[in-house]
């Protein structure tokens, strides 16, 4: 990038893409055309490529001018952001930690893995929850401080993420009353005849659970597929079927959900992992949520 770029022009550029044209757009910032269109100019001189192109009456953007259109976005946005964040540091200064809930995890255990940092007293806790490859990418961009996930980050060259692990439970099968006693009655081989509800491919103890049933000759009797955890075990507790999760959640099934163990799903675990920009942990409250082994590496 050369040294004539800077983010007046940008924001200029910006404008006219918002708005379609450079005659809008100099009428919406109080400008003279020529001086917008001028600005524009110098981008596309800075950058070296056409950012824009006659559509019709108006313009639309070349390719390099939608990578650059991205780019634009994310950094006015922020800059929106701005005023607020620093009114909120001022006003209430508190120790924020922005986390990323993969929607594999099942949320029962959430509040569980991040208990060792909710007794700090000015804590500011922000919870976003999605699919993991999205959580991932804003980690990367520094929007969040830590991903926890049911698995680890993937081996990416351009990304440099850390998975630390917070432990494993043993998975086990849960069932409503109706079905309780049928499920349990010569299991596994049980679930071939039960209604038998399971997560999606998404969550990493899917492909684990899978083998198991090969290892186990059976052919399960599936009847519905989920993404939430806490919807898998809504459905759960109404009726639709048997279910597997993790055997840590059992008090919690019990008590909110009214749900009873069948059995445990020997040799499958379900892992869980912290993510994180650094091997060596910076930020204090993720520092909490490692093992301490972990978190001094």
């Amino acid at each position: 990038m050369s040294q004539g770029f800077n983010y007046k022009h940008l924001y200029y550029f910006w404008v006219v893409a918002k708005e379609g044209g450079v005659s809008r757009a100099a009428e919406r910032l109080g400008m003279a055309v020529q001086t917008v269109s001028t600005q524009v100019r110098e981008l596309e001189r800075a950058l070296g490529y056409t950012l824009l192109k006659p559509a019709g009456r108006g313009l639309a953007l070349t390719e390099a001018g939608q990578a650059a259109m991205r780019q634009a976005e994310q950094i006015f946005q922020l800059g929106m952001e701005l005023p607020g964040v620093v009114a909120d540091a001022v006003a209430a200064p508190s120790m924020r930690l922005a986390v990323g809930i993969s929607n594999g995890l099942p949320k029962l255990l959430v509040r569980q893995l991040l208990r060792p940092v909710l007794d700090e007293p000015n804590l500011r806790l922000l919870c976003h929850e999605d699919r993991f490859e999205d959580l991932l990418a804003e980690l990367a961009l520094h929007r969040l401080d830590v991903v926890l996930a049911d698995r680890p980050a993937p081996s990416n060259p351009n990304l440099k993420l850390y998975s630390h692990s917070l432990g494993s439970s043993p998975v086990a099968w849960f069932a409503p009353a109706e079905l309780l006693e049928e499920a349990r009655r010569e299991f596994p081989a049980s679930l071939a005849r039960v209604p038998v509800l399971l997560p999606t491919t998404h969550a990493g103890v899917r492909a684990r659970l899978d083998q198991w049933f090969e290892r186990q000759g059976v052919k399960p009797r599936i009847v519905g597929e989920f993404e939430d955890a806490a919807l898998l075990a809504t459905f759960g507790a109404g009726g639709m079927g048997v279910f597997p999760a993790a055997d840590l959640a059992h008090a919690k099934l019990a008590e909110r959900y009214r749900l009873s163990r069948v059995a445990l799903c020997d040799g499958v675990d379900e892992h869980f992992y912290a993510i994180d920009t650094a091997k060596r942990v910076a930020h204090p409250l993720v520092r909490r949520l490692l093992p301490a082994a972990d978190g001094a590496d």
